[in-house]
């Protein structure tokens, strides 16, 4: 088992601290998840903000914190798939808070927030996912609409099952592309020469959704995903209510 040993005792007391306050008045669309055995590794689930492609999706991340924190920033990684211009293909996240513009005095709240509100405001700039930030720059309704694929396959929760319990949520798996079953479900797909398609769709958006579906090792789309993809082929964006949110949450931090 891991334990906090891996920090210094005067650090482990002020996150013990500072995680209380989260847990008693989490940020706004912030749930942290703590363990008490190992402070080092903090996990939160984000909720998509409302107006951007990330709404009503769920996100999990994760910060590492070093045995030097604060003094040095902690590392963040989304675990939920995303589609996102400054969060790489691995979930590592870019933003200058946890780099540069890093100082000792800012808590585990003002990071959190900050990583929320990049959800709103992306900086194609400094893009660790190429694609996303040139998308982003050059036609944002085609990045709105890829990234809300991802969100709709990845970051839904799966509704109850029929015995009555809850299905695990997809913001907390990550697949395995060596795992036999899912292996075994890519393979016989490709051998068929084509992905399972969606009633209703134009040929770009059934051609967009097969290779998001194959990246989840499974050639059927569930319900969920059909409902994604119908919602991302949606032809007008809500940017009113994207710059709204932005407003609303910059003048958070």
């Amino acid at each position: 088992m891991a334990t906090n040993e891996n920090l210094p005792p005067n650090v482990i007391k002020q996150l013990a601290k500072e995680l209380k306050n989260l847990d008693d008045s989490p940020p706004e669309g912030i749930k942290v998840v703590v363990n008490d055995d190992d402070f080092s590794i903090i996990y939160a689930d984000i909720e998509g903000p409302a107006g951007t492609p990330y709404e009503n999706g769920t996100f999990r991340m994760k910060l590492l914190l070093s045995r030097d924190f604060p003094q040095s920033p902690p590392r963040g990684y989304f675990l939920t798939k995303i589609f996102h211009p400054n969060i790489a293909t691995n979930g590592e996240i870019c933003v200058n808070t946890l780099k540069r513009d890093w100082n000792p005095s800012l808590g585990l709240r003002h990071v959190l927030t900050v990583i929320r509100c990049l959800l709103i405001e992306p900086f194609p700039e400094s893009a660790l996912n190429e694609q996303a930030g040139k998308m982003l720059l050059e036609d944002y309704e085609e990045y709105a609409r890829h990234a809300r694929l991802y969100t709709g396959i990845h970051a839904l929760k799966k509704p109850k099952s029929k015995t009555g319990a809850i299905s695990e949520s997809t913001t907390s798996l990550n697949i395995d592309s060596t795992n036999p079953v899912h292996s075994s479900k890519i393979s016989s797909q490709s051998a068929s020469g084509h992905a399972s398609r969606v009633p209703g769709l134009t040929e770009q958006d059934q051609n967009t959704i097969a290779p998001v579906t194959a990246s989840i090792g499974g050639a059927s789309v569930s319900a969920v995903q059909k409902k994604a993809v119908v919602t991302a082929a949606k032809p007008q964006m809500e940017r009113k209510k994207v710059v709204d949110a932005r407003k609303k949450s910059l003048k958070r931090l």
